[in-house]
């Protein structure tokens, strides 16, 4: 099993697109814990510590949905 590189994501939430531009929101291991961000093409839009709980799950997906209601698409795998 091959070893994962620190700059890649352990999973990822979801991948959107809009135009030539794309976002998704990825965990990421960070120190001993977990870390979420919001990333686009250039930057990291937002990072905070990630913990499998209900309520962070919740929060992504509401939004996904506001971006999906503002014309963002899914991503293809």
């Amino acid at each position: 099993m091959a070893k994962r590189s620190l700059n890649e994501p352990v999973a990822t939430l979801w991948r959107l697109a809009w135009n030539e531009d794309w976002i998704s929101c990825a965990v990421y291991h960070h120190g001993p814990g977990l870390e979420m961000r919001l990333e686009s093409r250039s930057s990291v839009i937002m990072s905070e510590p990630f913990e499998l709980r209900p309520r962070m799950l919740a929060r992504m997906q509401a939004l996904r949905s506001s971006l999906k209601r503002r014309g963002w698409q899914d991503l293809p795998d």
